[in-house]
This record gives C-alpha cells, sequence and structure tokens, in this order.
C-alpha cells in the first residue's frame, strides 16, 4: 500500500486511539508562577517583533499572542517594541510603544536603553532571520548585546544547515537567552544538534490558534462557494509556495468531481510585491487559463482580516499546503487550518511532517501533481475517510488554542526570570537614532 493510501484510509478506531498533542509545553503552575499571579503588580512583558498592521505571518503571531496574554495577565503589564521594514510606516495600537526601523543599527541601541529604563521584567523575542537588518539579522544582537533584562526568545525558523553567518547570530541569541521556544521537535532537534543549545535550555510551546468549533463546512459556504466543493490555500503569495501545483492537478480533479473550485486567498507578500510586483499572481493566473481551469480557480488578492479568514477556512471542504521546500519550521496556516478541523494534504515539510502524522493529514511528495489528483479525490469519495481526519486533526489541535499557549509562555517567563533579580531602571535619554525617528518612541 503506497504512503498515500495509508494516510487517507484510516481504520474506523483510529479516532478512538488518538491522544492529546504531545506538542504542548507542560502546563503546570509551579510555586514561583502561583507568586508571581499573586504579586501586586503584574509582570512586565515586552515583546520585540513585528505587529500588524504590518502584514507579514510574523506580525500576526506577534499581535495573536500578545492577545492571549493580554487576555489571560491583563494588558498592564504587556508593551512591544515593533520591527519596521524599510520605507514602511504603520499605525500601530497603543500596546506598541517604541518603533526599530530594520536597517540602522544605531535604533537597535535605542531600543535597548528604552526597555532597561521602562518597567520591564521580561523580554520576549520573536526572531526570524528576514526581519532584522544586517548579515543573517545580525542588527539585532546589538540590542541583545546592551539588555539587562531576562530574556525569552522564540525562534521561528531553526535551519539544519546554516551558513556561517546564520549559525554565528544564532548561537549568539541563543546564549544570551535565557529560554528558548519552539514549535517543532524538529526545530528542538536541530538546536541541540547543529546549534549545541542543552536541551534543559528549550521549551516546546505549539504554535497557537483560535479557539473555534468543529462546523461543517456547508455552514459557512457563501454565494460563490454554495453548492461547491472547495480547495483552499491561504496565506501569503511567494513563488516557493507550490500553488501551480494544484492548478495543473484540477483538470484530472474536475473530470470526477465537476464541481470543484480552488481558492486562493492571501495578497503577495509585500517583500516579494516590492521586488516584482504580483508577478507570481499573474504566472498562476495565466497558468489556470492555459489548462483550461480558469472558471475553478478563485483568487482571493487581499490580507484578510481574522474574521475573513475563519470564514474562508471554514467553507474549505479539504485544505492543502502544497509547498516546494522541507526546511520550513513553522506554518501558522497550517496550524489554523487544524484547528478548525480541517481536512488537509500537504507536502512534507519539516512542520507537516509532524503535525499531520497518525492520520491528521495526507502528505505527498513535494512539486507532484499527480499526488495531489490521487490526495484529492480518493478523501472526496470516501466521505467516512474525510470526516476521521477532520476529527483527528481538530482534536491534535485543541492543545494549541491560544489560551494554553499563552500559560505556556508564562511558564518560560517564570523560569527564565527565577535566577535573575528584578533589573534596576536606568534613566532613558533619547538618543540621536531616538530623536530623529530611526528608533522611534510612540506616545512620547
Amino acid at each position: 500500500m503506497s504512503a498515500r493510501s495509508l494516510s487517507v484510509n484510516l481504520k474506523p478506531d483510529a479516532l478512538m486511539r488518538y491522544e492529546t498533542s504531545p506538542l504542548v509545553f507542560q502546563n503546570i503552575a509551579p510555586p514561583a508562577l502561583l507568586a508571581m499571579r499573586s504579586r501586586p503588580d503584574p509582570l512586565h512583558v515586552a515583546f520585540i517583533g513585528n505587529h500588524l498592521p504590518r502584514q507579514c505571518g510574523i506580525a500576526t503571531f506577534t499581535t495573536d499572542l500578545c492577545d492571549a496574554f493580554e487576555a489571560a495577565y491583563g494588558a498592564a503589564g504587556l508593551m512591544v517594541v515593533a520591527m519596521n521594514d524599510p520605507q514602511s510606516s504603520y499605525s500601530y495600537p497603543a500596546r506598541v510603544q517604541f518603533e526599530i526601523t530594520q536597517n540602522d543599527p544605531s535604533s537597535y541601541k535605542a531600543a535597548a536603553d528604552f526597555l532597561n529604563s521602562s518597567n520591564v521584567d521580561l523580554v520576549c523575542l520573536q526572531h526570524e532571520y528576514g526581519i532584522f537588518g544586517g548579515k543573517a539579522g545580525g542588527h539585532i544582537l546589538r540590542l541583545l548585546q546592551h539588555l539587562k533584562t531576562p530574556l525569552v526568545t522564540t525562534f521561528h525558523t531553526v535551519l539544519r544547515e546554516p551558513d556561517v553567518d546564520q549559525l554565528m547570530v544564532m548561537e549568539e541569541i541563543a546564549a544570551r537567552s535565557d529560554r528558548l521556544v519552539v514549535m517543532s521537535e524538529h526545530s528542538a532537534r536541530f538546536l541541540r544538534n547543529v546549534f549545541a543549545v542543552p536541551p534543559d535550555k528549550i521549551d516546546l510551546i505549539p504554535h497557537g490558534i483560535p479557539d473555534m468549533p468543529l462546523v461543517d463546512a456547508a455552514s459557512y459556504k457563501d454565494s460563490l462557494t454554495e453548492g461547491k466543493t472547495v480547495l483552499l490555500t491561504f496565506g501569503l503569495l511567494s513563488p516557493n509556495k507550490g500553488f501551480e501545483s494544484v492548478i495543473r492537478a484540477l483538470p484530472r480533479i474536475l473530470s470526477r468531481h465537476k464541481k470543484v473550485v480552488y481558492m486562493i486567498a492571501g495578497a503577495t507578500h509585500p517583500q516579494v510585491k516590492r521586488l516584482e510586483g504580483d508577478r507570481y499572481r499573474i504566472e498562476l493566473q495565466a497558468l489556470a487559463e492555459s489548462v483550461g481551469v480558469k472558471e475553478h480557480v478563485v483568487f482571493v488578492n487581499r490580507f484578510v482580516s481574522p474574521q475573513e479568514m475563519a470564514s474562508l477556512v471554514g467553507s474549505a471542504d479539504i485544505y492543502i499546503t502544497p509547498y516546494r521546500y522541507e526546511a520550513q519550521a513553522v506554518s501558522g496556516t497550517l496550524a489554523y487550518a487544524m484547528g478548525k478541523g480541517k481536512a488537509i494534504i500537504s507536502t512534507p515539510y519539516w512542520y507537516a511532517t509532524e503535525v499531520l502524522a497518525n492520520g491528521r493529514g495526507v502528505l505527498i511528495p513535494f512539486d507532484d501533481s499527480a499526488a495531489i489528483v490521487d490526495s484529492v479525490t480518493e478523501l472526496l469519495d470516501n466521505e467516512s475517510a474525510l470526516q476521521t481526519m477532520r476529527k483527528c486533526a481538530y482534536l491534535y489541535a485543541r492543545g494549541m488554542v491560544w489560551d494554553q499557549i499563552s500559560k505556556s509562555y508564562m511558564h518560560s517567563f517564570v523560569r527564565a526570570g527565577a535566577s535573575h533579580p528584578r533589573p534596576a531602571r536606568e534613566a532613558f535619554l533619547p538618543t540621536i537614532a531616538a530623536q530623529n525617528g530611526s528608533g522611534r518612541i510612540l506616545g512620547a
């Protein structure tokens, strides 16, 4: 039996053997955490990373994590230092109190000075190489070298084969961090084996998702999708996403299931758009026309709101992530689809192989349209297997809801701060960088 068939043809009792997601960081309330909760003043945490309305996955993640932390522990103890990309400015919410200009080293030092003078007990850094300036995002080291508070770093990408600059940056961040958070066992293993991080310094906390009910797709269908079978991919568009594989598969899928539509939801990634405009989307549209499926491919060409995202994903009968390369440590869109209880088909990038194991999804080879045809038609021909897969994914994802994730982060924060005295505050004298806008204090 092929790997594809084995993934789809679940036995009826597969769901009964399901156990809760093993990825959840142990939610134990140690004495230190109980003491922290009883403090007269809240734990003050500063998050460093992208933040909405900037349009990218890290911005969405940081915003969602802050929302969850605020819901669990209150807004009084939370602030954000936001990373700004070149030639961009954003209308941030009040929690964003300082902005760093990506390519200006002086603004990173200004941010450290600001944090050291603020009522901050701990800093949580959201790390992705591409959001910081310098070689391999090395400018962030300037901030960390001057930071005096405990540091917890979330690594959104952990590479198995980093280049020299990537290795150096990651090793220094790891050395300066009190705790390191990763979202998959793959990433934890790479930290141990490639970057020589001690295992007891690593916290495995899944990618968070909203708490959503398991609802049949038909209840989300609108005038565009009612009566149709929806295959969905969503997220920012870039050429490594492999959407063309699904479009090439559509003619054979439609020969058996004529009411199928493939929806591609999301704007072109801002960095890609600056370099080459909407070239990739135009190529996908041309491909759909050339293979005769233009009327069956729907583009939702915008950065969708959380409300619209819930409706779009809810309307999907099958969710597909056809990414082209294995080196992807996490996928927020895949986690979200699992949280909605979708039947999922994916290429075997690192994160997908981990979370879609044991019947929670179908794994197919990279750039293999024939495998997409086989997997889609097998699921659409076998409603029982499709529904069992949905339930397996949904139950697994219950351990990933933001309420639990915020508690796991608090546990990590307490462990990070346990060996540090409360940092002394310094008077903040705005540097030239902070005064001229390259590192900007908001509300000042």
